[in-house]
């Protein structure tokens, strides 16, 4: 298993899912080719410094992977906090959960996409003569509605979901993706999560 660093990241992007709502996309995955197996319990470990949301986002994988039928338990439920970044303590509190593999993920990093949008103009009437005296070019100009260009921000939060052998600490699965965050209100973590999980049934590491 890699050296596990605590990071404040995921809870930036856990921070930015709760207040925003969510469109993730996988833009890279692999499965380890000699892998035929199927995961039976999960440790799962969200690297970041903020208790409150590495609870949030343990608590909502184990709660979608048990939905599938396969058991796991979040790392904070088993361990202190000032713990969490101890590789043999997650190595001893995995074999005492009889887990079978170790799910970290974590923010990798975070983007913002700049897109211009022209302006333009919308009338209610547009008469052929407008220019032809003031009186019928102010009445255009009074109607006409001009929405300036402006340049538009999408900010994406680039993270990462490995999934490990608890025998060998060999790499199984990984993916990456990529979470638009849009707007405001009521999305949370669960969009993203259920990505990466329905991404690990569609290969069948899943019961």
């Amino acid at each position: 298993m890699r050296t596990l660093r605590s990071s404040i990241g995921l809870g930036i992007f856990i921070a930015m899912l709760i207040t925003a709502c969510a469109t993730t996309r996988i833009t890279s995955a692999w499965k380890a080719p000699s892998y035929k197996g199927q995961l039976h319990n999960i440790m799962v470990v969200g690297i970041t410094k903020k208790p409150l949301n590495k609870r949030l986002f343990e608590d909502e994988f184990v709660r979608q992977l048990k939905a599938r039928g396969t058991n796991a338990v979040a790392s904070y439920t088993v361990m202190p906090d000032d713990k969490q970044g101890d590789r043999a303590v997650i190595a001893a509190k995995m074999k005492e959960q009889g887990a079978d593999a170790v799910l970290i993920s974590r923010l990798a990093s975070k983007k913002t996409v700049h897109t211009y949008v022209p302006g333009s103009v919308e009338s209610i009437d547009f008469p052929p003569s407008f220019y032809g005296n003031w009186g019928d070019y102010y009445g255009f100009g009074y109607q006409a509605i001009y929405t300036p260009g402006y340049m538009a921000e999408d900010e994406y939060a680039l993270v990462e979901a490995n999934l490990y052998d608890a025998g060998d600490d060999k790499l199984i699965w990984s993916a990456a993706s990529e979470t638009e965050i849009q707007g405001s209100n009521q999305s949370q973590i669960k969009s993203y999560i259920g990505v990466m999980v329905n991404a690990m049934a569609a290969q069948k590491l899943l019961r």
